[in-house]
């Protein structure tokens, strides 16, 4: 059964072309282009809705009044409900005030559509598991990209990635330092294992060039893994 969007937008050019895009990838999308009014459709199907995209700036009241309410009611499911954010704003107090009221996530304007695809996929799957959020099985989730350190497993548009276990090790790794520029020996470390070369710059730029030609989109200009001249690796926290 195809998950149910309900997205609250008043711009209905945006509107229509994220309705368009999700639907072409096989969700149900439901449209309300005031705050109330996706309110109110969202407790006429409240068994029905997957997750809210909720736009900040509506006509007649904000995104945060709409997420304080949605959360505020404990006399249905809705109060549950996953909920992106979506604003013109960059600033992070605007950010940080939506996650504080019970946002799950947040995206500023203007975005790819298969960003938002992504966040609302990784999203939904961490709905879907509560119960392992305190578990090392719960994923680590950038982007369409997410590593599962109990099944050792790894997805992309949550199709699977076959990777070698020295592949998966140093991407485990990776993704628990996400933001911080590695150097090769703590990336060696990472890889107990492995002893079989004595040039470790070497052996550990091979691994991550095998592991870019797996988890990059063009390899040749990785996203994922960055290259800190002079330094080490760098594993980006904001992906697509």
């Amino acid at each position: 059964m195809s998950k149910q969007i309900l997205l609250i937008e008043d711009d209905p050019d945006l509107a229509e072309l994220i309705s368009d895009y999700l639907t072409m990838n096989y969700y149900d999308v439901h449209h309300a282009g005031l705050g109330q009014e996706g309110l109110e459709l969202l407790d006429t199907k409240e068994r029905d809705i997957d997750l809210v995209v909720l736009d900040l700036m509506l006509p007649d009241m904000d995104g945060m009044q709409v997420c304080q309410k949605i959360r505020g009611n404990k006399n249905n499911m809705t109060n549950k409900v996953p909920i992106i954010m979506l604003t013109a704003k960059g600033d992070t107090t605007d950010r940080v005030l939506g996650l504080e009221m019970g946002a799950d996530d947040y995206i500023s304007k203007p975005f790819e559509p298969r960003e938002l695809l992504a966040r609302i996929r990784a999203v939904i799957r961490r709905h879907e598991q509560p119960n392992q959020a305190d578990s090392q099985s719960d994923s680590l989730t950038f982007g369409r990209l997410s590593v599962f350190p109990d099944s050792h497993e790894v997805t992309i548009d949550d199709e699977a990635v076959r990777l070698t276990t020295h592949q998966f090790q140093l991407l485990h790794y990776f993704a628990t330092h996400s933001g911080k520029v590695l150097n090769r020996e703590q990336l060696w470390q990472a890889m107990p294992n492995d002893d079989s070369s004595d040039n470790i710059d070497r052996a550990i730029d091979v691994h991550i060039s095998r592991l870019r030609a797996l988890i990059e989109d063009n390899p040749r200009q990785p996203k994922r893994i960055i290259t800190v001249r002079g330094v080490g690796y760098q594993f980006a926290t904001d992906q697509v």
